[in-house]
């Protein structure tokens, strides 16, 4: 069975072993700007290796990934590994609340394990707005001028607008080669993942059906679909058998939840074919009560072998006890007259002094205020405060999270650090009447989940990660506009046998520049 990775985009243009160790694997990238044409127009976008999407890590569970990755951009850069829960190592996440960036003509070396992990994962670049213009890639377990006008809408209180265009691998459809080749006979497994910015997408293959066999890093039970909503930060494995006539067929992902519509196709072709795909698309489905229904049917495969991290990895999650729940509802609204979104009316802003630092060296008090937002959505619709959002977790807590969307817009939130059991859904505002309908068997261990319009997700977890993680919107303009927060989850030990040290070469910045190393831990 051969293994396929597909990165669907929304465009806004518009190995060495040592000794027992596990295995090493080692990657130098070179960041750059460079020329673009992702909608057929040039366009300066961010390249690693000179590559658009970036490389591709194949690798394998425990496998330890070396990446020095040198900043050759005019602009502070980092990057961050989608879904890779980074155990006791929140060091190498790459988001600005856990690293330093890297200055321009300078590198960094991440060092992480993937472990006890299998799927399909990317990573793509955590500072700004960059996500939009490239760096980003596929991580399998088994330009320039676009960022500053997109940045400068953000902060002068404007929107990002809607997408331009749907891009599959960096292409848009019908007139560019095939993307893939089919052999007669064989089956063939898709890895799906869409990086983009703001918007769901459904995708589909003409006259072939898609077997869900993975999502987020776990293994689902193994059905049948014709076509597969995937939201934003969102992967999933197909499984496609060529058992068709032998022509080319037209694979197309196109946009959900819209007034407007999108799509990119791709052609798979069978070898030899000469016959070229039939120009009917297949249809997407309409409305977010299908898309709600395809969810319920996402099942975790509960006999597959895989790598299961413990407790995250329980069988028997709906019978742990529940120690705190937490609500978090999204808002809008203006702060000095500029566009900011919130959680639980308070919209985050990155310190110069990145939090995970702060607390390391023993200044979280000179750089954020812990739990500035409560457990509960505010009762009446309070003012917005920009401030760092930090929430305290204690360690191993088993926690309930309610995301509560009162808008009218589709949202998607990711946890770093963790896979959550994505337990419910439902519409209006959450009750504890709610969890009559979770699902406390078999829900599906993931890192990303959507929220519909006007409706709630519950996710359940154990904190047993220690670190500093950050929990935040999908939809990159919430993003940088304040939808997200930081979990702090200390270990009362600060042992090694709960989180690493400080790496030596861990990049400093801000208020602990200057300060003397704390005494590592034992």
């Amino acid at each position: 069975m051969s293994s396929i990775a597909l990165f669907v985009l929304l465009s806004l243009l518009g190995l060495s072993s040592v000794g027992a160790e596990d295995p090493y694997l080692f990657f130098t990238w070179n960041v750059t700007y460079g020329s673009i044409s992702p909608l057929g127009v040039p366009q300066l976008g961010i390249l690693i290796n000179g590559q658009f999407p970036g490389p591709n890590i194949n690798s394998t569970t425990n496998n330890n990934i070396v990446v020095n990755v040198f900043n050759n951009l005019d602009e502070p850069f980092l990057l961050t590994w989608n879904g890779i829960q980074q155990r006791k190592n929140s060091w190498q996440d790459g988001m600005p609340g856990t690293n330093c960036p890297i200055p321009p003509g300078k590198n960094f070396t991440y060092h992480f394990q993937v472990k006890d992990q299998i799927g399909s994962f990317f990573y793509f670049p955590s500072t700004g707005m960059h996500r939009a213009a490239g760096a980003f890639g596929g991580l399998r377990i088994n330009s320039r001028l676009l960022i500053p006008d997109l940045a400068g809408l953000l902060d002068a209180g404007r929107n990002i607008g809607n997408p331009a265009g749907v891009l599959l691998n960096g292409l848009t459809g019908k007139d560019n080669a095939p993307l893939f080749t089919m052999e007669a006979g064989k089956t063939y497994r898709y890895r799906i993942c869409n990086v983009g910015l703001k918007v769901s997408l459904n995708f589909r293959i003409q006259s072939h059906l898609m077997k869900l066999v993975e999502m987020d890093g776990s293994h689902t039970v193994q059905n049948d679909y014709e076509s597969l909503d995937i939201h934003v930060g969102q992967c999933f494995s197909v499984l496609v058998a060529a058992n068709q006539e032998a022509k080319d067929y037209y694979m197309v992902a196109s946009t959900r939840f819209t007034k407007y519509s999108l799509s990119a196709t791709g052609i798979i072709r069978y070898a030899g074919s000469v016959v070229p795909p039939s120009p009917e698309l297949p249809k997407a489905p309409v409305g977010w009560a299908w898309s709600l229904n395809q969810w319920r049917s996402f099942r975790w495969n509960l006999t597959a072998s895989a790598a299961r991290p413990n407790p995250q990895g329980s069988f028997h999650y709906g019978g742990i006890n529940i120690t705190r729940t937490i609500r978090l509802a999204s808002s809008v609204g203006l702060v000095d007259g500029k566009r900011r979104f919130a959680l639980n009316g308070v919209s985050h802003v990155d310190s110069p002094t990145p939090p995970k630092l702060a607390e390391y060296y023993g200044i979280a008090d000179k750089v954020f205020k812990y739990d500035s937002i409560s457990d509960d959505p505010p009762a009446t619709e309070a003012p917005i405060t920009v401030a760092p959002n930090v929430l305290n977790a204690t360690f191993r807590d088993y926690i309930e999270i309610i995301l509560e969307n009162p808008e009218r817009s589709i949202q998607c939130y990711h946890l770093d650090g963790y896979s959550f059991f994505a337990v419910g859904m439902g519409h209006g505002k959450w009750t504890p009447a709610g969890r009559r309908t979770y699902n406390l068997q078999d829900a599906v261990s993931r890192h990303t989940i959507q929220v519909y319009p006007r409706s709630w997700s519950a996710i359940m977890l154990t904190f047993d990660n220690a670190g500093l993680w950050s929990l935040r919107s999908e939809m990159w303009e919430r993003h940088y506009l304040g939808q997200q927060l930081y979990v702090s989850v200390v270990s009362p030990a600060r042992s090694l046998r709960d989180e690493y040290n400080m790496p030596d070469d861990a990049l400093l910045c801000g208020d602990v520049a200057s300060l003397p190393k704390p005494p590592p831990y034992v």
